[in-house]
């Protein structure tokens, strides 16, 4: 049975013989050095399944081992043994193209998860092959990976975003995803995910905006039973319960400041401590974070810590809006009416009217359009009439400007006060009120609905299912 081979680089004696030890109960060979020529002959003499590398060296510095292997062995995942603390040098080297990273004085499970890890990537090339069984596997295809929601799209810009997916796909960086409402921000953070070595494990999505502040805290770390009023039983958080795979923190910027200081502890810690709990929990976990607003103004109006926005963007990737990608389109377009099985097809005129619209939704706001097309259309050709987009400049300006044109005064008058009805099922009769005026101010355009209302698109969807309104 072949084994597996492994570089340690550092001056260490002591980190040295305890990486050894450690790595040869794994059954994994070792080759030390303890500078970075001897470490650079060695690489040129062998065919490494991975590397650990100290920071400080004699002749220079990890970082410039990482950006070596990353031009000439990027095959081989290296990560960074760095000094307890100093995340600043963790997330240089992130950037430069490390793996990974473990703190001293090195915990010895934390290691071992990182190389497991390590070992996984080490040999899932983009071809699918085994080089260990020297077995050649047919890569998922992003249809077999999400069932009816690939990636679509031919455009040179699609095509940019999936190769940095499939970079990103190696590396345990954090990554920060960026771009607007509907633009399939989470379908980017499972692409990632899918094609890691994680991707066996748990994809965890949550959004930030959607839990309560008073069980927040709860939700991500999870509680032991009696620890507060409510809590009858031993809660897992989400943290634990995406232990070995993947958590996506969507719309990140939600997040109040009290719980943006525990998070930056877990994530920097690499463990978390259930409410009521004496002892903290290691976890071995990739973060990737979205939102649709600007961080950095955030950061700037004291809204969100900048020690955590750093954390979590290590790495950004911008998703791009339906706007910069137009001749993707008729694509989209195609696979949306095969999903919604619609006999009918896009006429030219159709086409060329969404192609000259600006789709503030994004791709959302495309599968709403031609939803509503399909159940409106009477023929076999879904024409421009069937798509209701005469409106369109109303609905753009309402997302600019976010100007409020609900009454919702208006909107409780309309609904006649019931002293027989509970309190609660009057106020959501007022929200069902409020929420129908905006959906048809907005000619049904979810997305200009949202801001007419002053809450996030997901917050709106959640509610339209809530009240029955879908």
């Amino acid at each position: 049975m072949e084994r597996y081979l492994a570089l340690i680089v550092d001056d260490e004696p002591d980190i040295l013989e305890l990486l050894e030890m450690t790595l040869s109960r794994m059954d994994i060979d070792c080759h030390s050095a303890s500078d970075l020529a001897t470490a650079h002959q060695l690489l040129e003499q062998h065919n490494f399944d991975l590397c650990l590398t100290d920071m400080r060296l004699p002749d220079g510095d990890g970082i410039d081992l990482v950006k070596h292997m990353q031009q000439h062995y990027n095959n081989i995942p290296v990560a960074m043994i760095t000094a307890h603390g100093n995340m600043e040098l963790a997330i240089n080297a992130l950037k430069a193209g490390a793996f990974d990273f473990v703190s001293k004085p090195v915990d010895l499970s934390v290691l071992r998860n990182l190389i497991n890890t390590a070992l996984k990537l080490s040999h899932k090339t983009a071809a699918g092959t085994d080089t260990k069984n020297n077995e050649t596997k047919t890569p998922p295809t992003e249809e077999t990976l999400f069932g009816e929601q690939p990636l679509l799209g031919d455009s040179a810009i699609m095509n940019k975003t999936r190769a940095t997916i499939n970079k990103l796909a190696r590396s345990q960086a954090p990554v920060y995803i960026s771009g607007e409402s509907g633009s399939g921000k989470e379908l980017v953070a499972r692409l990632i995910h899918q094609k890691s070595p994680r991707a066996e494990q748990a994809f965890i999505p949550v959004n930030c905006g959607a839990i309560p502040q008073d069980l927040m805290e709860s939700e991500f770390f999870g509680h032991k039973k009696g620890s507060f009023t409510g809590a009858v039983a031993d809660k897992t958080g989400l943290f634990q319960a995406a232990d070995g795979g993947t958590l996506f923190l969507d719309e990140v910027a939600e997040l109040p400041l009290h719980m943006q200081v525990k998070l930056l502890r877990a994530i920097q810690e690499k463990s978390v401590r259930p409410i009521g709990e004496q002892k903290e929990f290691p976890i071995d976990i990739r973060i990737l974070s979205a939102t649709h607003k600007d961080l950095n103004k955030l950061v700037a109006a004291g809204d969100f810590r900048q020690d955590l926005f750093y954390r979590i963007n290590v790495i950004e990737l911008n998703v791009p809006s339906l706007k910069q990608r137009v001749d993707d389109i008729p694509i989209l377009a195609k696979h949306i009416l095969d999903k919604l099985g619609a006999t009918q097809q896009l006429g030219a005129d159709a086409l060329q009217t969404l192609q000259n619209y600006s789709f503030p939704g994004n791709v959302r706001e495309l599968e709403n359009i031609l939803e509503r097309a399909v159940t409106l259309c009477d023929t076999d050709n879904i024409s421009a009439n069937d798509l209701q987009l005469r409106n369109t400049k109303e609905n753009e300006e309402i997302i600019a400007n976010g100007e409020p044109e609900i009454d919702i005064s208006s909107s409780s008058k309309s609904v006649p006060l019931n002293t027989e009805l509970p309190l609660e099922d009057y106020l959501g009769n007022i929200e069902k009120d409020a929420i129908q005026q905006a959906l048809e101010k907005t000619r049904y355009n979810k997305t200009a609905a949202a801001k007419l209302l002053g809450i996030t698109f997901r917050a709106l969807r959640y509610k339209l299912k809530k009240l029955g309104l879908e």
